[in-house]
């Protein structure tokens, strides 16, 4: 390599850009004179300082299934849903089991990801993963139910159809009563377990694809901007329209305009 005093600053960018840079390489540059060069060096070192962060966040949110694996678990499953507080829509649970070698940095709960990243996430998990399942509540079942046993029901569902069937599932907040697999409840698991945490994104992406089409049939309720959450636009819509089929008839804002 020359100099760095020598390289301009777009040669410097690209030799940054594509390896981890030495201390003695760091030092050459934090003394160049010139602004452009410190600046890069600056935007280098916090990429690397968000690059530990994640790996940190990583190693911490694999502990349960190293620790279940270690203790000779053979099929860790991931369980979580999305859409308990929607006006509209189905209500839908995921459950995943992730191979051993299962690696994905910035894995983290799928509402704390842009949707971009969501979206991506999915396709890695879905195309790697053992298995994965999938289960929804419509609004009518939800109505009939209510959102917590319809919840809860979809999260049955979900590993009674999960093949191979898991050894154990580790379920983000509460319990899920006659899950008949033994469970491990973890509060705020989509960011502290890599495998509910896929489970989450595995759900979200589901569900907002399925806002997003239905709104092509009701397009008058904003659903694929608000999925079906009780948006300013979606209320006044609902005021001016009244419910449609796919709302949650025992919910208490959508009982106003029934």
């Amino acid at each position: 390599m020359n100099s760095i005093h020598t390289m301009t600053i777009k040669e410097i960018k690209e030799f940054i850009d594509n390896q981890q840079l030495e201390q003695q390489t760091e030092q050459a540059l934090a003394t160049d004179s010139r602004v452009g060069v410190r600046r890069l060096l600056e935007q280098y070192q916090r990429r690397r300082r968000r690059e530990r962060q994640l790996q940190e966040q990583w190693e911490q949110m694999r502990i349960h299934e190293l620790e279940l694996k270690q203790r000779g678990y053979a099929y860790i499953a991931g369980m979580d849903e999305v859409g308990r507080g929607p006006l509209a829509g189905p209500v839908v649970a995921a459950a995943v089991i992730l191979p051993d070698n299962f690696y994905l940095i910035g894995l983290n709960d799928s509402k704390q990801l842009a949707p971009q990243v969501r979206e991506n996430f999915y396709d890695v998990i879905v195309e790697q993963a053992i298995a994965y399942t999938v289960c929804f509540a419509d609004a009518q079942t939800i109505d009939q139910m209510n959102i917590h046993q319809a919840t809860q029901q979809t999260m049955r569902d979900c590993i009674a159809q999960l093949e191979p069937r898991p050894e154990i599932c580790l379920v983000d907040g509460r319990p899920v009563s006659q899950l008949g697999v033994e469970q491990r409840p973890i509060v705020g698991g989509d960011s502290k377990s890599i495998s509910i945490s896929a489970a989450s994104i595995i759900a979200k992406v589901t569900r907002d694809r399925w806002m997003i089409q239905a709104h092509e049939t009701y397009p008058v309720y904003g659903f694929a901007q608000n999925m079906g959450y009780g948006t300013a636009e979606h209320l006044n819509a609902l005021e001016k329209y009244g419910p449609c089929p796919l709302h949650r008839k025992t919910f208490g804002v959508v009982k106003e305009y029934a």
